[in-house]
């Protein structure tokens, strides 16, 4: 859809947004759907590919859950959810723009289940926390952004057997709570996508 980029979402650093394309549901209820998304520095939906393997990792598990999307960008991952069957979805997105059109298209899609918070992501988890079943975590490439979110994420935003999805730049040693047990992974160019469950019994 647009040149390779370091990130799915990033800042603003100033200047107009403009519609660069478009985010196609894959799955669900709203399957074949699409919405615009925001031409913008360093955003991009998760690929097709990805988005298909890691739903199909999650399967039936997804009914009824709470999603949290930190970082939430294009909001990809928990529009995805909430196509298949998610109870609800939370968006965190800094960029007020960006956040804007997150709420433009869950209305065009009648997503009543689903609200969007204009929040940097460490500010949003040093707040009062609610556990979620499934956490979308993506955060920008080689801003060390990984490793304190999922150490804050542990401050009671996580369901007792959550699933955790955690996207970097390929090279990094992502580090993770030890309880998180990875349940499945894969890569695509430069970025690694791996699906941990949290298990309260490893602690």
């Amino acid at each position: 859809m647009k040149r390779q980029r370091p990130s799915r979402k990033t800042a603003v650093s100033g200047g107009a947004s403009r519609a660069a394309g478009k985010l196609r549901i894959i799955g669900g209820d709203y399957r074949r759907r699409q919405l615009p998304v925001l031409d913008h520095p360093g955003l991009r939906p998760t690929p097709d590919r990805v988005r298909e393997t890691l739903f199909n990792w999650l399967g039936p598990s997804l009914l009824g859950k709470r999603a949290l999307d930190l970082f939430a960008g294009s909001g990809a991952l928990g529009i995805e959810a909430l196509s298949r069957g998610a109870l609800e979805a939370t968006f965190v997105e800094l960029t007020p723009r960006v956040a804007a059109l997150i709420e433009q298209n869950l209305a065009t899609l009648g997503a009543d289940n689903a609200r969007v918070v204009t929040r940097d992501a460490n500010a949003f988890l040093a707040g009062t926390p609610s556990a979620f079943d499934l956490v979308f975590l993506d955060p920008p490439f080689k801003k060390g952004l990984a490793a304190p979110c999922c150490e804050a994420l542990e401050r009671g935003w996580l369901a007792p057997e959550a699933f955790i999805y955690l996207e970097t730049e390929r090279e990094l040693d992502a580090r993770v709570p030890a309880h998180w047990q990875l349940y499945r992974e894969t890569s695509a160019g430069e970025t690694s996508a791996r699906l941990y469950r949290r298990s309260v019994l490893a602690q």
